[in-house]
């Protein structure tokens, strides 16, 4: 086949290379046998040219081999491969190499935190970054690690941040050149977020952007008093880089407490933004803020989706996101303007955007002492879990909770450093069929979804929905095949035009990560985790 001819004629190049050079990473397209970023590339699409699986022979996709985690924490990490071995982390900081079309361990390197934080949401590792042979890893105490990819030893270890102070860190980092680029998680503890770059050769700071901005700095005025020392403001999902522009492009977390905004009077500058760094320096270039004053623990740490797209006649250079607050975004990435925002689930928070796009509060939409129903739930519309952009359809695809709600307590917050600093607590409703319920309406409790959109009008295209919510994330291939999972435990390809179910699978466990697809000796796997396990599938 043409497909098998041509990218193993890429791979044979790329493997005359030996290292993963920043070159590699910077055309990581042109070896789609591979998969050497967290998203598959720098625009963070989550989208693959590999083509031998399509649409009319996904159905003969079989099990090829799976690894089991030995860890009961949550599995939430998307592997790399290249060149034929796999690189994955296992909860809470492992890296396992394996021979990626047989399963076969190749090493382990073990990492034990000394000093851990309490993470709000269990004691996850997202993934691994690589530059040359070494891999690259955050830890959950806050540690940057380096680790040669040929045998698993360790090659420095560096602090980053104070894991007693509530500091951890859980997502894949980023190369960009010969920086590795990477934020803390924290919020809910009361932390002064941040994201650094490191020198990759030595683990040595090279700059640091505050996502909350001290006194004296622009924007610190959006904080009222000294709010802004614990004002949270986390990062935990991998950003996205645009080499043209030399922007990095990260999603920030909610301010702290959380629920109880009394006396955090003002927009709360980064939280719940994006913001465009240089690469080279950290310096801030511009911004977006989703949710100004959020009351509703709405991170945007939602993955960036870079794409051109024509734009009302003319390409443009645009970011596409799919928001927590449960509005779909369209910005300049070039410059931060806002294009169009538009609701992609229900959202009762807000009555719309206004013409710089942002929110418009509905009345009353605020959390109290006796609770405030709102839509969507401190879960969000979305969350962290990615979404994906086919160039190939033209469409942006995002995993979606529809319908899922939650009352928002408020209480009065007291910061104790090393504490949990949240302000309040949300009741959310359960979706899915309450106990001694019997019925088909499934929209009256909530479901989760995938949808397509338009990325210009924001259009709803298709939808899939699912018994219960996902968290999954998807992957579209250059055959229209998605695929994507939730936590009923089914895996599914989807047809990325039409949303048609083309083939599913039981695989009896949450699945929690974002799918990825490589190719090994002209044979093409797809990999996704649930429950404890990863499994990889190719054709009989």
């Amino acid at each position: 086949m043409r497909f098998c001819a041509l990218f193993l004629a890429l791979g044979a190049l790329s493997a005359m290379d030996g290292q993963v050079t920043y070159n590699r990473l910077l055309n990581a397209a042109n070896e789609p046998e591979n998969w050497l970023t967290y998203n598959g590339g720098f625009a963070g699409q989550r989208y693959s040219a590999l083509s031998q699986v399509t649409p009319d022979n996904v159905k003969d996709l079989a099990l090829q081999w799976a690894f089991q985690q030995r860890s009961t924490e949550k599995f939430e990490a998307t592997p790399l491969v290249v060149d034929g071995v796999m690189y994955l982390t296992q909860a809470p900081n492992d890296i396992v190499a394996l021979d990626a079309a047989t399963g076969e361990i190749k090493w382990l390197y073990n990492y034990t935190p000394v000093r851990e934080s309490r993470p709000c949401c269990g004691r996850v590792n997202r993934g691994v970054a690589i530059l040359g042979n070494t891999l690259y890893m955050v830890t959950i105490d806050a540690h940057l690690v380096a680790v040669d990819a040929r045998d698993g030893k360790l090659l420095w270890d560096h602090e980053v941040a104070k894991a007693t102070a509530g500091y951890a860190m859980t997502h894949a980092p980023l190369i960009i050149k010969d920086k590795v680029i990477a934020g803390v998680a924290g919020a809910e503890f009361g932390i002064r977020g941040f994201i650094a770059a490191f020198d990759a050769a030595t683990g040595k700071e090279a700059w640091r952007f505050y996502t909350i901005p001290g006194k004296g700095e622009p924007g610190n005025e959006t904080w009222a008093g000294d709010s802004w020392m614990h004002g949270g403001a986390s990062v935990w999902v991998t950003g996205a880089y645009d080499p043209e522009t030399n922007l990095t492009f990260w999603g920030i977390g909610n301010p702290g407490p959380d629920y109880n905004s009394d006396k955090r009077g003002g927009d709360n500058l980064y939280s719940d933004c994006v913001v465009a760094l240089d690469a080279d320096t950290g310096k801030l270039k511009w911004y977006f803020q989703f949710t100004p004053h959020d009351d509703f623990d709405f991170d945007a740490v939602q993955v960036p989706v870079l794409a051109d797209v024509n734009w009302q006649g003319q390409q443009r250079k645009v970011m596409l996101w799919g928001n927590r607050n449960g509005f779909f975004y369209a910005l300049d990435r070039t410059n931060g303007k806002y294009l169009r925002g538009t609701p992609f689930v229900k959202v009762t928070w807000a009555t719309g955007l206004d013409e710089a796009g942002r929110p418009m509060r509905a009345s009353g939409a605020v959390p109290s002492a006796e609770g405030t129903d709102i839509y969507p739930s401190q879960s969000g519309g979305t969350n962290w879990f990615s979404p994906s952009f086919s160039p190939h359809t033209g469409l942006f695809y995002v995993n979606a909770w529809e319908g899922v709600h939650a009352s928002f307590n408020k209480t009065e917050p007291e910061f104790q450093e090393g504490e949990r600093f949240t302000g309040g607590a949300p009741k959310p409703t359960r979706p899915g069929l309450r106990a001694g319920q019997v019925t088909n309406k499934r929209e009256e409790d909530g479901y989760g979804t995938v949808r397509a959109l338009d990325p210009v009008t924001g259009e709803k295209k298709w939808e899939f929905k699912m018994t219960d919510v996902t968290q999954s994330g998807i992957l579209t291939t250059a055959t229209d095949v998605l695929f994507t999972g939730g936590r009923e435990g089914m895996f599914q390809a989807l047809d990325a035009r039409s949303g048609k179910m083309l083939w599913r699978v039981n695989a009896g466990g949450e699945v929690a990560m974002g799918p990825m697809t490589y190719a090994v000796k002209g044979k093409q796997y797809v990999a996704f985790a649930a429950g404890g396990s990863l499994f990889v599938y190719g054709l009989r």
